[in-house]
């Protein structure tokens, strides 16, 4: 029998929740603030340390380390040792705090399957343009990608580079057969990435297959000067091109083998534009692979977790940033399988599937000419 209480209107329910969201704001952003300060690499680097262990290893004051060092511990992040609370106050600065092993993996290796770390930036960033974001609901308008800044930038890319591994990738393709036969097989496939951000995808794929070209493109000067310096310190500077361009502007038409658009069609203003553009670049037997949110197939609300989250990014920062760039459709973050297939079919391509990769944030689509 189906539980329908939690389905019904509750004041206390609603308040705790509230409550909890916001000491995990809070809890968030301390996170942050040991990311940029380097308290967690410092911890890492030098076993347990006291508060001024790391006020003189990392350069902050002696009072904050303390403070922050406890408030992690408190959280759980941190494992503390050393005086009891009941101890008088100056020995709180003799205890001694130690970054777990397990949780380096969160907070410190990027490219580990767990790696969160800079999801905090990213939050910052967004509560950052808050007030633009507010004015455009009165407006209509919208908040430039630009305006979020570094912290989005770095946020997002963070995010999504522990699944851009070449084997990781090397799958993902494998679901179109006749693609990665030709990507593996066939010297000087094109492949385009769209919307490539800081490269990291990019990168990926150049080295899953190691005889293709690869090109990426973005709209966000900063996010492309960045990847062709990520592709320079992966050793990859001469076989992939960052260009600052739309579809239209990629200089490919009639030669790409596969174009990629990872987590990027719910930002475009103008995603049949862009797909249409794309279509023509295509070779006739290229295909278009699609990353992109794995929400509910249909409104539902309440929502599962993954709908909670991505339409509450919708509203705080990809809804804003399309609509700056003057939508052509109702944009968002919750894009639903039927979407993309009207998208698609308005473009002109002859068929849209859903791919069957398992992943847990992302539902995968092929375009067809």
């Amino acid at each position: 029998m189906t539980d329908t209480s939690a389905h019904i209107p509750n004041a206390e329910r609603l308040a705790e929740e509230i409550f909890t969201g916001l000491r995990s704001a809070l809890e968030i952003l301390a996170v942050d603030i040991g990311v940029r300060r380097g308290l967690y690499e410092a911890l890492a680097a030098h076993g347990p340390m006291t508060p001024r262990d790391l006020s003189k290893t990392a350069g902050i004051h002696a009072r904050y380390a303390r403070e922050w060092l406890e408030q992690q511990a408190v959280a759980g992040v941190l494992i503390a040792s050393g005086p009891a609370a009941s101890r008088p106050v100056h020995d709180d600065y003799e205890r001694r705090y130690e970054l777990p092993t397990e949780h380096r993996r969160v907070l410190l290796d990027r490219d580990d399957p767990f790696f969160l770390a800079t999801g905090p930036q990213f939050i910052a960033s967004i509560a950052d343009a808050l007030p633009e974001v507010l004015e455009a609901f009165g407006t209509g308008g919208g908040v430039p990608y630009e305006r979020y800044g570094e912290g989005t930038r770095e946020g997002i890319a963070g995010l999504n580079r522990p699944m851009f591994q070449p084997e990781t990738l090397h799958s993902w393709v494998a679901a179109l057969p006749d693609v990665h036969r030709r990507l593996s097989e066939a010297p000087g496939a094109q492949v385009l990435d769209l919307g490539c951000g800081l490269g990291w995808s990019t990168i990926a794929l150049a080295r899953a297959f190691p005889t293709a070209r690869l090109t990426g493109i973005d709209l966000d000067a900063a996010s492309v000067e960045q990847a062709r310096r990520n592709a320079e310190e992966a050793g990859l500077g001469e076989r992939i091109a960052f260009v600052r361009t739309d579809a239209a502007g990629a200089g490919l038409d009639g030669a790409v083998d596969l174009v990629t658009v990872f987590e990027a069609l719910h930002d475009m203003a103008d995603p049949v534009g862009v797909l249409a553009s794309v279509r023509g670049l295509l070779s006739p037997s290229g295909a278009v692979l699609i990353g992109d949110e794995k929400v509910s197939e249909e409104f539902t609300a309440p929502g599962p977790e993954l709908d909670r989250l991505n339409y509450a990014f919708s509203v705080l920062h990809c809804l804003p940033a399309t609509r700056a760039e003057g939508a052509k459709v109702e944009a968002g973050t919750v894009l639903r399988p039927a979407t993309v297939r009207v998208y698609a079919h308005e473009a002109g391509y002859g068929s849209a599937e859903v791919l069957p990769v398992d992943h847990d944030l992302w539902r995968f689509y092929r375009l067809s000419p």
